[in-house]
């Protein structure tokens, strides 16, 4: 029954919203993952000896996971930061653009303005031009 109002619920949000809501939902998901993942790494490891020490098979394996978790977060760090060389690559190239088209409307609206002047003049030429062979017509 929840579901079925869900679903009604998603149905009447705007597209845009539904997919932002997806959005959450995941992103509550990885949450939830990352949550159980940790809180299962924390618990206590039962120690018997006093000392709290680890026998070798456990320290081995907390080994074996803190390597694993560097390797996996290094190649993510990697990964983000050449994601963002990228990104700042676009980004100038993009402002670039964006200047060189600032500039060609700058050349386009002074071509523009010198052609209205030249087609006035023209027009304005014309018309004397008209005048003067009404004059010679009449005259």
């Amino acid at each position: 029954m929840n579901n079925a109002i869900r679903s009604e619920e998603i149905e009447q949000i705007e597209p845009e919203d539904a997919n932002l809501a997806a959005v959450s939902e995941v992103e509550e998901g990885i949450r939830e993952f990352v949550r159980n993942d940790i809180a299962y790494l924390r618990r206590p490891v039962a120690v018997s000896a006093p000392e709290a020490t680890l026998d070798p098979g456990a320290e081995a394996t907390v080994n074996n996971v803190n390597s694993l978790i560097h390797r996996v977060a290094g190649t993510s760090v990697s990964e983000i930061e050449k994601l963002i060389s990228e990104l700042e690559a676009v980004r100038d190239l993009l402002h670039a653009e964006g200047q060189r088209v600032q500039r060609e409307i700058a050349g386009y609206a002074q071509l523009s303005q010198a052609a209205m002047k030249s087609t006035r003049m023209i027009a304005d030429n014309v018309q004397q031009w008209k005048r003067a062979a009404d004059g010679l017509r009449n005259g």
